[in-house]
């Protein structure tokens, strides 16, 4: 017997995840060709309640499927997993609208906005991604905006179900042992690498410079211009420039500690003295609270960074370098002290792998950045400072320092315990989703187009 939820790809994890929310566009959009006399006609592949699931949606996961293989034939059953996945989602959805699980208008805001500002890195700028779509960026979140409440849900439904599965050492033994043998993959080199990073400095003359602009601007509205055509015209926030400047609603907490202490000082209208913070300068209007939320927006400007700012993170670096290589304090220690890289210095500075969440990294998928760097170090080694630039653009210098370098071997318990860890947890998780599938699949309607029959989607398991 072999049901249908116990081995989800891990393309269909992500799908179960939110990780593949992407707005929906058209075959040329995504950059392929519709095959060659297909004709699709949009309709209904699958009711659950009141969720439905379109053709449309199916076959827009298969051309991004299609895109990614680049040629390369893709799985026969594919379209039925791209269903089954798709299925799970909205009987979720479903059992959370019987089941009173909700997100608020705030958690969808802020997953929009972060969204919003990984598309904009992705295609450029907001005026190609604007083009791109042929509306503007407010109008793409709302579009959004239902999709991503959905699958805000479906992870808090999803967490319920399996977020506390967890694995036991001897699980994992036992789940690597009952691989085949001939099925035991192998792995290419793999290293360790680690990074401390800090900023450039942004010189005196720079911050005077933004805070003036700033303060001119503020004279201007308070003369009479409009805020929100100042903010589009000025701010140097890629997503809410645009939105003249409209961040929407948070609670506490939830922005930097500057902008929100100046944020709660202010009235509906008025506008904050200009504040400083890890983004740069602000401009601040607030505009209204809503119960323990409140909504603002404002102009942020970033003063440019040149070669001098850069050398006081280089010396401060080499200092630092220093100190590890005479065994003052260990590159960890180091990396947690003074990176300004949170998610790496958590981790004694070392970079993570996105796939298992350990610290290993496959060789030949790294950075080019790193690997022509680490290619020829030796293990133990650390970089002197060099160039980098962080995820949100900005300009900075950091060490590189090389901890392990694994050669290519075959799968084993010692080496690889992260990796086989995690594949013993994801099936875990799996039986788990298969079982709460089981259960409650019968606790709602579901109707399947019968070109649909063959996935076997009515059915919790198949001979």
């Amino acid at each position: 017997m072999q049901r249908i939820f116990q081995r989800l790809t891990a393309y269909s994890l992500l799908i179960l995840t939110g990780a593949l929310a992407l707005p929906q566009v058209s075959y040329a959009q995504l950059g392929v060709s519709r095959p060659r006399g297909q004709q699709i006609l949009d309709g209904i592949a699958v009711k659950v309640d009141n969720q439905i699931i379109l053709r449309s949606d199916i076959e827009g996961l298969m051309a991004q499927e299609q895109t990614r293989a680049q040629g390369k034939p893709l799985p026969p059953d594919l379209r039925c997993k791209i269903l089954q996945s798709l299925v799970l989602n909205k009987l979720m959805l479903a059992r959370a609208d019987l089941d009173s699980v909700t997100v608020t208008d705030v958690q969808v805001s802020g997953e929009l906005d972060r969204r919003m500002n990984y598309f904009v890195q992705q295609v450029g700028s907001e005026k190609k991604l604007e083009a791109l779509y042929n509306k503007p960026v407010r109008a793409l979140k709302e579009d959004l905006r239902p999709q991503v409440r959905d699958q805000l849900v479906q992870q808090k439904m999803q967490e319920q179900i399996v977020g506390k599965v967890a694995v036991t050492p001897r699980e994992v033994k036992e789940y690597f042992d009952k691989v085949p043998k001939d099925s035991i993959p192998y792995f290419s080199t793999e290293v360790e690498v680690g990074q401390i990073v800090i900023p450039a400095q942004v010189n005196d003359a720079a911050k005077q410079a933004a805070i003036a602009q700033l303060n001119d601007i503020r004279a201007r509205v308070l003369a009479g211009e409009s805020f929100e055509e100042l903010a589009k015209k000025y701010s140097q926030d890629p997503g809410s420039g645009a939105q003249g400047g409209y961040l929407g609603f948070f609670k506490k907490g939830e922005l930097v500690p500057e902008y929100e202490a100046a944020s709660r000082k202010l009235e509906p209208g008025q506008l904050s003295p200009v504040v400083e913070s890890q983004f740069g300068f602000h401009l601040i209007q607030f505009i209204e609270r809503k119960g323990d939320a409140y909504s603002t927006r404002h102009i942020l400007l970033k003063p440019a960074t040149g070669t001098a700012d850069a050398s006081v993170a280089a010396i401060k670096l080499t200092r630092i370098r220093t100190q590890i290589l005479k065994d003052s304090i260990s590159f960890a220690k180091a990396a947690k002290d003074f990176s300004t890289d949170k998610i790496s210095a958590a981790n004694g500075g070392l970079l993570a792998n996105r796939q298992d969440g350990g610290s290993k990294l496959p060789l030949d998928k790294l950075d080019p950045a790193i690997f022509f760097i680490i290619d020829t170090m030796k293990v133990g080694h650390i970089t002197p400072p060099l160039p980098y630039r962080t995820d949100d653009g900005k300009e900075a210098m950091r060490i590189l320092y090389l901890k392990s370098n694994t050669p290519p071997h075959q799968a084993n318990l010692l080496d690889d315990y992260q990796k086989i860890s995690q594949a013993a947890i994801a099936q875990k998780k799996n039986r788990a989703l298969d079982e709460w599938y089981e259960k409650n699949r019968s606790t709602v309607y579901l109707e399947v187009a019968p070109e649909y029959a063959e996935c076997k989607v009515l059915t919790a398991s198949a001979q």
